[in-house]
């Protein structure tokens, strides 16, 4: 009996349509242009600004394009996964109100909470309930509103993030393509140098809290930026001397947008044309838990059935890990 894999076989994606450019920004904090896109690559971001919206509206509505794209119907989806830091509330997982909001009723859902590795690490765990033969369609969403944890008087992280929301669909294949191996990791002391310093069962909100500023994300740059290099670097060169793979044999880098710098770098200690490499954080930023796939759906014209496709990020926690696809579809034909 011939392997069972796991495609992807779309992906869908919804952007708010409010742009945070630089300009704007620089009235907000001390910044200018020319200071964040020499050390972050950004020129703007989309910020959902609707009232009443959240990460699941933006989420939902990736879905549902995503289901309209491929003629699905809700009820044929057996499983929804979320990755997300930014939940609409502490409990249901957002994956439950996302279900509600499409209408999917026959599948089961919930959320992984690992920062900006979140949808590498969602996709994998994904992939298992297909390889099992027990299911055939699975939605792996990838949805951060990061602006609602963001201080906008903080000049380190405020250029830094976006709001958006994306999707992938899932299904079996015989084939020799869809996701192929994964290596992910941890590192609990990297809690340390990003975090919120407030809001959980550890220091529940007060009026302290609140009056300190605790409940924004709060970034030691610097050893952050370290890691992410060395991580995201590291981890891609070792997924791909695993299965024999040269810089010639790869289609695609998609590394998670955080900083043109970090990109750049890991682009290079693995030998990788940077015409190889998927970048997209001029026009949104760090998007978190959606950036990857951000990348997947802004490029999808361009990707071809067989290419072979590093996924790498980087996140909070510390958390890293690297993902080899072959892709399963040319993206000009949907």
């Amino acid at each position: 009996m011939k392997k069972i894999r796991a495609a992807i076989t779309g992906v869908g994606a919804f952007l708010p349509e409010y742009r945070l450019t630089n300009e704007e920004l620089s009235t907000m904090v001390d910044t200018s242009d020319e200071w964040i896109m020499q050390r972050i690559g950004i020129k703007e971001r989309r910020i959902l600004k609707e009232p009443g919206k959240a990460t699941s509206d933006m989420g939902a509505a990736a879905v549902q394009q995503l289901l309209d794209k491929k003629g699905i119907l809700p009820d044929e989806i057996d499983l929804l996964l979320c990755a997300t830091i930014t939940p609409d509330l502490p409990f249901p997982a957002t994956a439950n109100i996302i279900c509600h909001k499409v209408g999917i009723k026959r599948g089961w859902s919930f959320d992984v909470n690992a920062a900006c590795s979140g949808f590498i690490y969602s996709l994998a765990t994904a992939a298992q309930f297909i390889e099992s033969g027990k299911y055939k369609k699975v939605i792996v969403v990838g949805a951060d509103m990061m602006s609602s944890i963001i201080n906008y008087k903080d000049r380190n992280t405020s250029p830094l993030f976006g709001d958006a929301g994306t999707a992938v669909l899932l299904e079996p294949t015989t084939e020799e393509i869809g996701l192929i191996d994964y290596i992910h990791h941890v590192n609990g002391l990297g809690r340390h140098h990003l975090h919120m310093k407030a809001g959980g069962s550890l220091r529940p909100a007060t009026l302290e809290t609140v009056q300190n500023e605790e409940h924004f994300v709060y970034q030691e740059g610097q050893a952050v930026f370290k890691h992410a290099v060395s991580g995201m670097a590291d981890v891609t060169k070792e997924i791909m001397e695993k299965h024999g793979l040269k810089a010639d044999d790869i289609n695609w880098l998609v590394p998670h947008q955080a900083n043109l710098r970090i990109i750049d770098a890991t682009a290079r200690r693995v030998g990788l044309d940077i015409n190889k490499v998927m970048v997209n954080i001029e026009k949104f930023g760090n998007t978190t838990a959606a950036t990857i796939p951000l990348c997947l759906y802004d490029y999808e014209k361009q990707l071809r059935k067989n290419d072979n496709i590093i996924l790498t990020a980087f996140g909070a926690g510390f958390t890293w890990g690297s993902i080899f696809l072959k892709w399963a579809y040319d993206g000009d034909k949907i």
